[in-house]
């Protein structure tokens, strides 16, 4: 199977970003238990036209990160492996297994008790992570499994962000949403008049942007919206879409990204940090990430080809789409982003996220190790 250059640019994007963001993390945690734990965690909540430097970073660039998800979304939907039923079922299928189920599992623990507006921490994978650990496995990795593992994260995302829009939305002002998603309606208008210059769309996107943030819907919407407004063509080197996204790889996956880390991984951890992970929050998300993860996608996808919705691709094996669903319980950068929205009282946010970042470095050992043996063993005629 022939990958574009595009979708390489992104999953080597996405690869390296993971290492950076392993490291960021360590190094984030590391200062946050240093005499500049006092220092470091100040510095995060300096205030700058009105909003401190996380909300900053969270609110605004993380807008970004979620524009270059929307434009590598709508290159799958129009050039890539969404672009047929056929092929977009398998993943969109998955992905939907890949949420409800551990949404459940968590709920299973949480239903009732002040851990409950948490059920959207499990349903999210972080794309960046899940891909590098799929890179260390080189060139036995087939291309089929890669942009599976990508639309699947690709659509993850999507899904957390709507999840986001409706069920993160504290407080509503009609107007500014009604005005955000008038600006939306004239870059529409925009892109069915071929306008092709990306400054026009670029400074509505930020307007947008602004509107959004005011309406209490997150600001991150408007990314994906921004998105799906500029223009796409024949998805060539010289068409919009393909510019911007080109030009967002890098500093996404080397920029806002590990920012983003440094900015919401600073944990205080004590010295009674383990206690916290008996708690029913504690449990339901590292249940819903481990065990709901690839439950929810391999057990979707076998239904969806057991009723003839979707097809396995002939290089995919089931024991590779468990692998996969491993790998999808990488959390991570969706799962803390959830966490900030989803609580306030910082003890409950600091115990989400340990939780996160157990259950998301075990997602990752496990789909590592168990892809490794998979692909290692695994021959043309290889079955289940």
């Amino acid at each position: 199977m022939k990958l574009t250059k595009l979708f390489n640019d992104f999953f080597n994007s996405e690869k390296a970003g993971g290492l950076i963001l392993v490291l960021a993390t360590i190094l984030s945690l590391c200062i946050a238990n240093s005499p500049w734990q006092t220092a470091y965690t100040n510095c995060w909540q300096f205030s700058f036209a009105g909003h401190s430097v996380v909300h900053w970073i969270n609110d605004g660039l993380m807008t970004i990160f979620f524009l270059l998800i929307g434009l590598e979304l709508e290159r799958e939907i129009y050039t890539g492996e969404l672009s047929s039923f056929k092929n977009a079922s398998l993943p969109v299928i998955a992905a939907v297994g890949g949420m409800i189920v551990p949404a459940l599992i968590f709920l299973l623990f949480n239903t009732g008790g002040p851990g409950q507006p948490g059920a959207g921490i499990p349903m999210a994978t972080d794309i960046a992570f899940a891909v590098g650990i799929l890179s260390l496995l080189g060139s036995r990795v087939p291309a089929s499994l890669k942009i599976f593992l990508t639309a699947l994260a690709v659509i993850d995302d999507l899904g957390a962000i709507i999840v986001i829009a409706v069920f993160y939305t504290s407080t509503l002002s009609l107007v500014h949403l009604f005005l955000a998603l008038g600006v939306f309606a004239v870059l529409l208008v925009l892109n069915r008049l071929k306008i092709q210059n990306p400054v026009p769309y670029l400074l509505g996107g930020i307007v947008m942007w602004y509107f959004m943030l005011q309406s209490g819907v997150h600001a991150t919407l408007a990314g994906i919206l921004l998105a799906f407004a500029i223009p796409f063509g024949n998805g060539d080197e010289r068409s919009v879409s393909y510019r911007i996204q080109h030009f967002l790889h890098k500093p996404v996956a080397f920029f806002i990204l590990p920012l983003f880390a440094m900015a919401n991984t600073g944990i205080s951890i004590s010295s009674d940090w383990y206690a916290g992970l008996t708690q029913n929050l504690s449990v339901g998300i590292i249940a819903g990430l481990l065990t709901g993860k690839p439950l929810g996608i391999a057990l979707f996808a076998y239904i969806g080809t057991a009723v003839k919705f979707c097809t396995l691709p002939s290089e995919l094996k089931w024991k590779h789409i468990i692998g996969a669903g491993f790998l999808g319980g990488i959390g991570f950068t969706m799962s803390v982003f959830i966490t900030l929205l989803a609580f306030t009282d910082a003890v409950i946010t600091d115990t989400a996220k340990i939780a996160i970042l157990i259950a998301s470095c075990a997602a990752g050992i496990i789909g590592y190790l168990f892809l490794h043996f998979t692909l290692k063993k695994t021959t043309p005629g290889d079955t289940i």
